[in-house]
Parts: C-alpha cells; sequence; structure tokens
C-alpha cells in the first residue's frame, strides 16, 4: 500500500484558502473590512516568513465562527468554495490526484488550515481523508482555539503519524507533494518528498536535495513516477 499526501494551498490550489476566505469575509461585510484586511495581510507574511504563530492566527481566522450564526457561516463556505476556489483549483491537480488514485494509492489532504474551511474543498477535489488544524467546539459552539496538535511545520510530522498508525496496514511508501518551505519538516520526513510550484526557500532546498520540482500550473500533467 501506496500513502499519499497532498499540501493543499498554493499546491493543489493556485491560491491560499485561508487567506481568501478572510478576503471574501471582508467583501461580504461580514468583518470589519480595513481592519480584518489589514491583519489578514500581516498574517500571510509571517507565514510566508515562516514565522507565523498558529494560535493567534486561528483565534483570528475563527473569530467571525464565534460571532456569527453559524447557519449563515456554513452558507457563506458554500458561496466561497463555488465562487473562490472552484476556479483557482490547479489545472493539473485532479490528473495528480487521478494518476494516485488509480495506482491504489490512499490518498491524503495535509493542511494548516483549519478544517472549517478546507473540508468541502477536500470534498471538491474528491480526497477522501482530510488532515487539517482542528478547531476547538466546546458544547456545539467554536472557541477559537485550536483542539490538539495544529498540522503546521512540525506538527504535520505528528498528524501525519498519527494518521499512518490509523490505517490497517503501514504503507510502502509515502509520497507528500508541497509548495512551502513550512513543509520541509514533512517533506523530509517523507520518502518520496515533491517540490510543486514551490516558494524561493523550497526551491534552493530541493535542488539540493535532489527532489521532483513540477508545476500543476501547465498545460500538460506533470511526469511522476
Amino acid at each position: 500500500m501506496r500513502l499519499t499526501f497532498f499540501d493543499l494551498d498554493q499546491t493543489l490550489l493556485e491560491g491560499d484558502s485561508d487567506y481568501e476566505w478572510g478576503r471574501f469575509l471582508v467583501d461580504e461585510a461580514v468583518v470589519d473590512g480595513p481592519t480584518y484586511a489589514r491583519a489578514n495581510e500581516q498574517f500571510k507574511a509571517q507565514y510566508d516568513a515562516g514565522e507565523l504563530d498558529i494560535h493567534a492566527y486561528q483565534r483570528f481566522v475563527l473569530q467571525p465562527l464565534i460571532d456569527e450564526p453559524i447557519a449563515r457561516m456554513h452558507a457563506l463556505r458554500a458561496r466561497f468554495v463555488a465562487e473562490r476556489i472552484g476556479p483557482v483549483v490547479a489545472r493539473q491537480a485532479s490528473a495528480v490526484v487521478d494518476f494516485h488514485r488509480r495506482r491504489g494509492d490512499t490518498l491524503a489532504i495535509i493542511t494548516a488550515t483549519n478544517r472549517f474551511v478546507t473540508e468541502p474543498i477536500a470534498e471538491l477535489l474528491g480526497i477522501e481523508h482530510l488532515i487539517a488544524t482542528e478547531p476547538e467546539v466546546v458544547d456545539g459552539a467554536y472557541t477559537g482555539a485550536i483542539a490538539g496538535t495544529p498540522s503546521y511545520r512540525e506538527g504535520k510530522i505528528t498528524r501525519a503519524r498519527d494518521f499512518v498508525a490509523s490505517l490497517d496496514a503501514a504503507p510502502e511508501t509515502i509520497t507528500f507533494y508541497s509548495d512551502s518551505h513550512n513543509d520541509l519538516p514533512l517533506l523530509r520526513w517523507a520518502d518520496c518528498p515533491v517540490a510543486v510550484d514551490p516558494d524561493p526557500r523550497l526551491a534552493a532546498a530541493a535542488r539540493e536535495a535532489g527532489w521532483p520540482v513540477i508545476t500543476l500550473r501547465g498545460e500538460t500533467m506533470p511526469a511522476i513516477d
């Protein structure tokens, strides 16, 4: 049995679902526009620099789920996925996912973005397993905190190992596709790391390590093993 993990944002998507969700909430006047947009940009810059406080960020992105009726947020999320995510699925994402599915791999998205945002995106992409940062829910209400280990940087290894332990059989090989230097810990842990449209720091690390570097944004499916 083979196991293939996919990062989500900027890997299977030509964009960042967490960041775009924030922009969508601003556009829909769910949050205070200038203040929220400014904070959203600051957190994105911290992520890009590898300096994000994931707990502070999750408190920020989960606050609307505390302040607004959850039925409204679910309706907004459905529109968000249809209007903002569908158009930015990378051109070759489905082809690569289908390649691994036909090969018989177990497929999972592993992402730092929280489950509220990413669950319907995993469904859109047809990937059964989702390992995401889990928002804490107490008595049916979001608290703004994270439940368990966030799937971010080294935490992705913890969550990946937990997932592997839950399988009926140990995988012979583990493949991981990602665009971000924040995922270097998990890329180095995987048997078959693949850099996808990588940021400059990951591109440099991939060249040094001899990892495959591919794009999912081209006209044709990349050559993969």
